[in-house]
């Protein structure tokens, strides 16, 4: 079997991957990934016990015990930029054997779910309430650089979006991927479900206008009027689609649940968003120590 070189698997000196900083033996079958690296604490704070804590720029890696679940909290940084690098090490140290530098024979299929904040798009959805993904929708670029497959529904929800909101002239061709059925199946009682499109940016990429004009400024109500049969998008942030797309390619389990901090039609925001993401972070550790 071919080795992997170096330059495209780089392990420090203490046989941690580059970014993460992480060995194979310190990461959990479970992860929980987050974008912010001071909200890593705030999901391990409710751990039984914590034994490993890593920290690289701004990667920060809790793993330990919740029950008889091993979990791993991982913090992402913002932008599909850094997913890329998060998705890709993460199946790295589970999948490539860091010796011989070679894919093993037997691949681990992790479970990997993001608790994050984000905006409404549905004036029903309101702020502090919860959002399970159904599916992430990118409007970024970074599942075209990768060989990946759509199922038939993936690819009519991408067709009818591209022909409803003709946003591929002005971005890159979009790219789908859904939830894993085996975790959001978990995720249904007191969280809204909807597609989730992921942005390339916070101000301009969402419609926001601070000081520059706007090449789309229609992008809002595009997006709120999207429909598909009973899809229709219900957010949008800066993850979920890259998540989706490398974890279905590299055949992971991921469910993404946003805490809904902002609502774009009603042009309002929470009081204490914190708040809400704490109740979210409660919620998912309860459901993984019961169900997962």
């Amino acid at each position: 079997m071919q080795q992997i070189e170096a330059s495209e698997l780089i392990i420090n000196n203490r046989g941690a991957i580059y970014h993460l900083d992480a060995t194979p033996d310190e990461i959990a079958e479970n992860i929980i990934t987050v974008g912010d690296p001071a909200r890593v604490a705030e999901v391990s704070k409710y751990f039984d016990s914590i034994d490993i804590e890593r920290s690289h720029r701004e990667f920060v890696t809790h793993t330990g015990w919740l029950g008889k679940k091993r979990i791993s909290v991982v913090s992402t940084g913002i932008g599909t930029d850094n997913i890329d690098i998060v998705l890709n090490e993460l199946d790295a140290l589970v999948n490539i054997d860091f010796t011989t530098r070679t894919i093993k024979n037997e691949l681990k299929h992790l479970n990997i779910i993001r608790i994050g904040t984000s905006g409404s798009l549905q004036a029903d959805v309101p702020v502090d309430s919860f959002v399970a993904s159904t599916h992430g929708l990118g409007i970024d670029n970074l599942m075209n650089f990768y060989i990946h497959d759509n199922n038939e529904e993936e690819k009519q929800l991408l067709h009818s979006f591209v022909t409803q909101t003709q946003l591929h002239s002005q971005f890159s061709y979009p790219y789908i991927a859904g939830a894993a059925m085996s975790l959001m199946k978990h995720f249904v009682d007191g969280y809204y479900q909807g597609i989730t499109v992921t942005c390339p940016g916070f101000y301009g990429p969402q419609g926001r206008v601070l000081r520059l004009g706007i090449t789309n400024p229609q992008l809002i109500d595009r997006l709120t009027d999207f429909k598909f049969g009973h899809h229709r998008i219900t957010n949008f942030e800066m993850e979920t689609a890259a998540i989706y797309g490398l974890g279905k390619a590299l055949k992971h389990n991921c469910v993404s649940l946003s805490a809904i901090v902002a609502n774009r039609i009603h042009k309002n925001f929470s009081d204490d968003g914190s708040v809400t993401v704490e109740k979210l972070i409660v919620k998912t550790l309860e459901i993984i120590s019961e169900k997962l």
